[in-house]
């Protein structure tokens, strides 16, 4: 598929066709990167998604426990260095 780039105040624009974009899933912003003599065009990345279901899956199977026990074990700092204000 052919597609012109158009000017945009100084810089320039490609206007995606929107099979593309459904194919793709590309929405509000996108991230784009040079890899040779291509342009790639990527939906943004969110580094956490998929983090609150799988937490939930961790308490539904009783995998979230805390690896220490109860109560942290007390360090020299916490006995020795630290005043309560």
């Amino acid at each position: 598929m052919k597609a012109r780039l158009v000017r945009i105040g100084n810089s320039q624009g490609v206007r995606i066709p929107k099979p593309l974009l459904e194919q793709t899933g590309l929405q509000d912003e996108v991230e784009i990167d040079v890899k040779d003599d291509h342009l790639v065009i990527r939906a943004v990345s969110h580094p956490r998604a998929g983090w609150a279901e799988a937490f939930q899956a961790m308490a539904e199977q009783g995998d979230d426990a805390l690896l220490d026990g109860d109560a942290p074990v007390p360090t020299r700092w916490d006995e020795e260095d630290w005043v309560w204000p």
